[in-house]
């Protein structure tokens, strides 16, 4: 599927196809992540479409999204070994309201 990405504006033009409208930038981060075998971090505000344009790349090369939701005091040992989203949000939900170290004890254990 990498092979059949064509250039950028086929990047543009697929994206489109899944119903996500991408900008001429983010369209050439993924067709220089895909033909360099790179990864891809997306960041910014809540509901600018840095999800949305994860399932819609996952959908265009045929592959499963793992979702990872970021938040300071995320360690390796959680994010890469652990991949429970539901665990990840509560441990965002305990670090708002109490210290980091305790918050990342109780979910980590």
């Amino acid at each position: 599927m990498i092979d059949q990405i064509g250039d950028i504006k086929n990047v543009i033009d697929r994206f489109g196809r899944l119903g996500y409208v991408a900008d001429r930038a983010l369209a050439t981060a993924v067709y220089l992540v895909l033909k360099l075998s790179k990864p891809l971090l997306i960041e910014g505000h809540a509901g600018v479409g840095k999800t949305e344009a994860a399932k819609s790349l996952s959908s265009m090369l045929e592959t499963d999204l793992i979702r990872l939701q970021c938040y300071e005091g995320l360690d390796i040992h959680s994010a890469v070994y652990e991949w429970n989203y539901q665990k990840q949000l509560l441990a965002i939900k305990i670090q708002e309201g109490s210290d980091s170290e305790k918050a990342s004890a109780t979910v980590v254990n």
